[in-house]
């Protein structure tokens, strides 16, 4: 593998725990800026839509210019971004530092994918993207829990300047490893990429995404508040749970890296499948503290399963596409994680209680296996097969021609 997608990756590790941090900073914040927790809340909102609205738009501004240009800039504004979070006098421009690092990080999360993809060949196609979105995976192991430290013994500011100055560390290394400039033949248009764009299966495939990451991450959002009042967890314990949830995810990472490649749709179905009978069971058994912790363990492992596969698959759908087709999975994903832990909250308030988030994941996770069901009919129908031609010189070679299935 190419040291510069581990670079790419960790550029992914640096913003991303930005990205999950607040959960653990929510307290000090709204007690340092004069707010309630759920005002404070709305501050992770901003950073979904953010990254929802981001993630195309900053695609096609950075279309033309050369990844590695796109990649540095993109962190710079991600800097720039959090070091005026870390001095903001108050809420509101907190409030619009979080929506304008959390562009940059869409824009980077497209980008860095698609830089992945071109620097590799079809046979490590998938392997790539799953190196890249295990920075995110370590992240939440790492990063979030030392955000959350370092906030305990100092302030939420503390961590801001954190991650601005691990970021400045990765974009010194992408400025020294990722090659500048693009793959020869690539000529960049956005007609040419919105041309791509249309096909079915593609807009398909960004629904599961949805759904799949919705489905991990609705029972993610509550899962603290599940172990402590539900499954008699100590609070102290919790940040141990959350890590084992990480690992999981980690564990999830590497095989799907391996799967994803060959057997795309069979990866996301039997993950699917796996994440909607844990969800379906920590739902029921939430109340015995071991299964709870097993259970855990394995959400993490069958949500991320499916990771490489539903990054990687998308450029084989659209090949000459290959920086809008990214950028829009990672909107669709964004559209998971913020639909989903919406109708969490919904079933909270309703009066079913914190047990109720995991049916709502289950729910989620078999409408991703319906999608996935219908993108194999479609594929063995005929349409989708044409829709999915082999990947251009700008992601493969010509002498290793793509081998997955769509």
């Amino acid at each position: 593998m190419p040291p510069a997608v581990y670079i790419v990756g960790l550029g992914i590790f640096t913003q991303g725990t930005s990205e999950f941090m607040l959960s653990g900073l929510l307290p000090g914040m709204a007690d340092d800026l004069g707010v309630s927790v759920p005002d404070a809340g709305l501050l992770i909102s901003a950073f979904a839509v953010g990254m929802v609205v981001g993630a195309p738009l900053l695609a096609v501004a950075t279309l033309g210019w050369p990844r590695r240009t796109a990649l540095v800039s993109l962190q710079a504004a991600f800097v720039v971004a959090h070091v005026v979070g870390a001095l903001a006098p108050g809420y509101a421009v907190l409030f619009v530092s979080r929506v304008v690092g959390a562009l940059a990080y869409a824009g980077y999360w497209g980008v860095a994918v698609a830089t992945a993809v071109a620097l590799v060949p079809a046979a490590a196609k998938a392997r790539a993207v799953a190196v890249v979105a295990g920075g995110l995976t370590l992240a939440t192991i790492v990063g979030v829990p030392a955000g959350t430290v370092l906030s305990q013994y100092s302030s939420w500011r503390a961590a801001f300047w954190a991650v601005a100055a691990a970021t400045v560390v990765s974009l010194v290394c992408t400025l020294l490893v990722v090659p500048g400039g693009r793959g020869e033949g690539e000529r960049p248009s956005v007609g040419a990429e919105l041309r791509g764009m249309a096909r079915p299966q593609l807009w398909l495939s960004y629904a599961v995404t949805a759904f799949a990451f919705g489905a991990v991450i609705v029972t993610f959002s509550y899962l603290a508040a599940l172990l402590t009042k539900v499954s008699g967890v100590p609070e102290g314990w919790v940040p141990v749970v959350l890590a084992l949830f990480g690992v999981g995810g980690l564990a999830g990472i590497v095989i799907g890296g391996r799967t994803g490649q060959t057997r795309p749709l069979g990866t996301l179905g039997i993950g699917l499948g796996a994440l909607a009978v844990f969800s379906a069971l920590l739902a029921l058994t939430a109340h015995v503290t071991a299964l709870v912790v097993v259970l855990v363990f394995l959400l993490g492992l069958a949500g991320y399963v499916t990771n490489p596969a539903l990054q990687s698959r998308v450029f084989t759908l659209a090949p000459d596409a290959p920086t809008l087709v990214g950028a829009t999975n990672t909107a669709a994903f964004n559209v998971g994680n913020t639909v989903a832990p919406l109708l969490g909250g919904l079933a909270i308030d309703a009066g079913y209680g914190y047990a109720s988030v995991a049916w709502v994941g289950s729910g989620l996770a078999v409408a991703g296996v319906a999608g996935v069901l219908w993108a194999a009919h479609l594929q063995r129908s005929g349409p989708g097969r044409a829709a999915a031609p082999t990947l251009p010189r700008t992601a493969v070679t010509a002498r290793e021609p793509a081998k997955a299935e769509a």
